[in-house]
């Protein structure tokens, strides 16, 4: 059969919009995208094709690329990209709450999906290697399972336990890591109920079986193929409604026993073995939860089963009174765990979806003590403290835009601004002391070092993403476009003479102009005494320019000053991302030799922060290429040589944070579409940077991005 003919051959050259929106352009000037949505059409040739690059050029690029900037240091400054709306419009769009999260379709979900998110064990397939396969034969992959509940338990370990500790310390030393092999023969898509030769016993084991099931067989020789992808989705969703249904049977026995006394000493027992020797059963299912709330999220795209999973686990734990157990015995790190892990994961919830939060954050009720890690004492009050920061960081930028567009007065959004920021500096001298022991650590405790440093990395992620939405508005708010979107004030003061108007001439003016502007109302800002001398607002000649909006003028902090926050931030989180541990499993030398690609990490929730830090660097890289400022106070000046290296700094950060959500898609299928936002809006800023179609980037670590998303190693180590 013949190649597919096109009616008429694709153009040489596609406009910018079709490019961005990857559609096919007719050529035309103006085409015919732009001519029915009144866009303007521009046409810049295109720098991807022609002959790849040689390897050892894509090995350190780093030479290359600040060797460009500096023979074209006038590259760098297009007046031209303030007149492209898309670049920004696609920018402005990875700020948008749940930006990039890529729903599943209930139709590419397995036929348990369908009507029910629960199923009965009994309606489970089982089958042993005498039994035949309920598939008919055909090709067939591997999908990671285990043959019980000890391997399940070190298998959490080695992928799970380093960023979402819900367990104590392990008991046991690590095993070697060693999934059954269970072929999954594919007999048509989707496919049917799966056969596995073990289903977990607990609600606890069949949830992180179903993290598990997503991460890639050491043996599956094609991992990214689409029959692998739907036969570990196939097994993750099966696992999960399995274990949402072995929760609600723990409910039900529980609610059956007789609780007659207002406050029962001792809480039924279900008649099950522990999943961990120092966890009491009657935890599992709200662990159980908290792993299927990540779940839902990371891998479905679903917000709203999230917040359900999540809710429901908060429920519980505060109906058992874990959020007041100040008992000390052998469970007590359990408890602290359940507990502050399921605040957590609630308001998490919250910051994903930028919803209001339903309980109070410093409830005088949840009197728990924080968990323990002997190698850092401060560790788990650390992350708690940022989580709060976060989620009030979200709910001021809600009020921010309910102000603005409202035209309220702003002053109690300039001091809710003001107390943010003293609290994000306070925790970050935390953050920035080394961690004190809590106690000499024993050889159980070595274990969790790794872990401690984690959370760690993950409360520096959380502390930055809270920064940039704390100064994200005032530092890009010398971007005439951005505030023209965000604020329908007037901006366009353009006069080189206004630049020094007084400020009450200015506020003058606009009371004339639009009696109804919120600078009628606004007084100058007296600066709070928590703010330190050293971040006091600057009157430099750019902050007190009208182009900014005469509203701009009353912010506690100048524009510099926030931009210089948002830059330190993004790139902290980039880092921050990529210093997170790759989870390394113990193999025996076949494996090893097997599998020579980078395991995926799980457990993201906090991927919103990888979206936050890449919108900061875009703008940053729009603001700098608009020519409107980047970093420079008014003691210093943008010069060429900065530019270029803070042009530089936000692409490798970008790379990293590109890197990063490679990675997590790895086995998340909801965060592909992060991944893909992130890439293009990157393509659009730096197209040089790809070649014939594939992404040269090469993260710090080692690994190039290849054009599948999929983590490859350079020259096969």
């Amino acid at each position: 059969m013949g190649s597919r003919k096109f009616s008429k051959p694709p153009v040489k050259v596609a406009c910018l919009n079709c490019r961005v929106a990857r559609i096919r352009c007719d050529g035309q000037k103006p085409c015919g995208l732009c001519a029915s949505k009144g866009k303007e059409c521009s046409y810049v040739p295109s720098r991807r094709g022609g002959p790849r690059r040689k390897k050892h050029q894509s090995h350190s690029p780093e030479p290359r690329i600040q060797q460009d900037d500096a023979q074209h240091p006038n590259s760098l400054l297009d007046p031209n990209v303030d007149k492209r709306p898309f670049m920004f419009d696609q920018f402005d769009l990875l700020s948008i709450p749940a930006a990039g999260l890529q729903a599943l379709d209930p139709m590419d979900l397995s036929p348990l999906s369908q009507g029910s998110d629960t199923v009965e064990s009994d309606q489970f397939p089982t089958r042993t290697d005498s039994e035949p396969s309920l598939f008919p034969e055909g090709p067939k992959c591997l999908v990671r399972a285990y043959g019980g509940e000890l391997e399940i338990l070190n298998a959490y370990y080695d992928f799970i336990h380093d960023y979402f500790p819900i367990l104590p310390p392990r008991v046991s030393p690590p095993l070697p890591d060693e999934p059954i092999d269970n072929h999954a023969p594919h007999a048509a898509f989707p496919p049917k109920s799966p056969a596995m030769l073990y289903v977990p016993q607990s609600p606890l084991s069949l949830a992180v079986s179903a993290i598990l099931a997503l991460i890639p067989h050491p043996e599956d020789p094609e991992p990214l193929s689409e029959k692998s992808v739907m036969q570990r989705r196939a097994y993750a969703h099966t696992f999960a409604a399995l274990a949402s249904s072995k929760a609600e049977a723990d409910w039900d026995f529980e609610s059956s026993c007789d609780l007659s006394q207002p406050l029962p000493t001792q809480e039924p027992s279900i008649p099950r073995g522990r999943f961990h020797d120092h966890t009491p059963v009657e935890l599992e299912s709200i662990l159980a939860l908290l792993v299927l709330s990540v779940y839902e999220y990371a891998q479905r795209g679903n917000l709203l089963k999230m917040k359900s999973r999540a809710g429901q686990a908060l429920s519980i734990a505060m109906d058992k009174s874990l959020n007041r157990w100040m008992v000390e015995d052998g469970d007590s790190e359990a408890r602290r765990r359940a507990w502050w892990m399921t605040y957590y994961c609630f308001i998490q919830c919250s910051i994903v979806s930028s919803t209001p939060l339903t309980i109070t954050i410093n409830d005088p009720e949840f009197k728990t003590p924080y968990p323990r890690f002997s190698s850092d004492k401060e560790g788990w009050s650390i992350l708690i403290q940022t989580q709060q920061l976060l989620v009030s960081a979200t709910q001021y930028i809600t009020e921010l835009d309910k102000a603005l567009s409202s035209r309220t007065n702003l002053n109690p959004i300039f001091q809710e601004m003001q107390r943010l920021d003293a609290w994000a500096r306070f925790i970050l001298a935390q953050v920035d002391q080394l961690p004190t022991l809590a106690r000499e650590p024993d050889r159980s405790d070595y274990s969790e070092i790794i872990t401690a440093k984690s959370i760690r990395a993950m409360s520096r992620i959380k502390l930055s993403s809270a920064r940039i939405k704390i100064h994200r508005f005032r530092a890009f708010s010398d971007i005439p476009i951005f505030i023209k979107k965000h604020c329908d004030l007037a901006v366009a003061y353009t006069d080189e003479s206004n630049s020094h108007t007084d400020g009450n001439a200015v506020v003058a003016q606009a009371e004339t102009e639009n009696p109804s502007c919120p600078c009628s109302n606004l007084k100058p800002f007296q600066d709070a005494s928590s703010v330190e001398s050293s971040f006091q607002p600057s009157n430099s000649n750019a902050d007190s320019s009208a182009t900014q909006g005469p509203f701009l003028l009353n912010f506690p902090y100048s524009c510099q000053h926030s931009t210089k926050v948002c830059y330190q931030a993004a790139i902290v989180i980039s880092k921050m991302f990529e210093s997170l541990p790759i989870p390394h499993p113990l193999q025996n030398q076949y494996q090893q030799q097997l599998n020579r690609r980078i395991l995926p990490r799980t457990m993201p929730s906090f991927a919103c922060c990888l979206m936050q830090s890449s919108y900061a660097m875009l703008m940053l890289f729009y603001k700098a290429r608009v020519g409107v400022g980047f970093c420079s106070g008014p003691d210093e000046e943008d010069t060429e040589t900065s530019l270029a290296e803070h042009i530089s700094e936000l692409r490798y950060g970008l790379r990293r944070t590109i890197t990063a959500a490679s990675n997590y898609s790895q086995a998340f299928e909801a965060l592909k579409g992060m991944r893909d936002e992130i890439r293009g809006a990157y393509e659009t800023a730096f197209p040089e940077d790809f070649m014939g179609g594939e992404a040269t980037a090469i993260s710090a670590d080692g690994n190039r991005i290849g054009v599948n998303g999929f983590n490859e190693t350079v020259n096969g180590t």
